[in-house]
């Protein structure tokens, strides 16, 4: 019998870009069986929209703003509820590549064996720069090209994987490391479910011939020691609330822990040498502390 995959797409007061992403994940050489639109607004207009797509939906209208943690989770847990052997994560503001991506990643998954597989997550307004910065061995990648080492046409990277952003879980993986942490809201769990699936044992990695469009996000990763190494400073002082305090619990948990002193000389150089942001760095401190703690509250 052939695979069920489910698409479950998280949005929030964005119907617009939210019509973009769907109209490009109903046209997929390789259909999905069922969508799962969670709506964190639980707005009529958001209703309407999935109620005429072409594609098999449910429309779960959330009265209390989950973020994307608890979104993905309560969207991943009905997909599998309705049986589905893949789950298809997909955002509101970035849309698949092209007709062809969820056929490549399927057929990635099956000749290397993954339980998860994600595209390349790329600019959406200039495809061949990354939206995220990605490291490869010591080296900070931007352009998709660079992901390629040494010229080799491997399609695979392995270990890595962007997540939420296109990416495509079994229904095993999902029993094997669970679901995004509601508690984490926004920031970070992305982060958190990759530490999950590399203590898992799970083979899973980045297929580097296919790739998920999204809104350029490295603007807030700030180039220090001459670029050689990069720290986070999010534009607005809730991002940074949560991107802070989410890392303070993340940096504590197993298998992150070993990044500790480098988190402290990444973020110490960035605020005390070169921003002399005394404030800011108390401000830091304070939020991963609370994250460390497990004081998961509200701005």
């Amino acid at each position: 019998m052939a695979e069920k995959v489910i698409a479950v797409v998280v949005t929030h007061r964005r119907a617009e870009l939210l019509a973009a992403s769907l109209r490009v994940l109903g046209q997929q050489t390789r259909p999905i069986d069922h969508l799962v639109v969670v709506d964190n607004a639980d707005e009529r207009v958001v209703a309407e929209m999935v109620d005429t797509t072409a594609v098999p939906s449910t429309y779960i209208g959330s009265r209390r703003n989950l973020g994307g943690a608890g979104g993905f989770a309560l969207g991943m847990l009905h997909a599998l509820a309705l049986g589905a052997d893949w789950v298809w994560c997909a955002d509101d503001d970035g849309r698949p590549e092209g007709e062809h991506v969820l056929e490549t990643l399927l057929r990635c998954a099956g000749d290397h064996g993954l339980a998860e597989v994600s595209p390349v997550v790329c600019n959406i307004d200039d495809p061949d720069t990354l939206a995220f910065p990605l490291r490869r061995g010591v080296v900070w990648r931007r352009r998709r090209s660079e992901l390629f080492a040494d010229g080799s046409d491997e399609e695979l990277l392995p270990g890595i994987a962007s997540l939420f952003n296109g990416a495509l879980f079994s229904a095993g993986a999902l029993d094997a490391v669970g679901v995004p942490d509601l508690r984490l809201f926004m920031r970070g769990d992305e982060v958190e479910m990759h530490r999950r699936l590399v203590r898992s044992g799970l083979r899973f990695g980045t297929c580097l011939t296919t790739a998920y469009l999204h809104p350029d996000g490295s603007a807030e990763f700030r180039p220090i020691l001459g670029g050689r190494m990069h720290t986070q400073y999010p534009d607005n002082a809730t991002k940074r609330h949560f991107t802070y305090r989410n890392r303070g619990y993340l940096l504590s948990q197993p298998g992150l822990r070993r990044l500790l002193p480098q988190e402290y000389a990444r973020f110490g150089w960035y605020f005390l040498v070169q921003q002399r942001d005394v404030a800011g760095f108390r401000e830091w401190i304070r939020l991963r502390r609370d994250g460390r703690r497990e004081h998961f509250h509200a701005p």
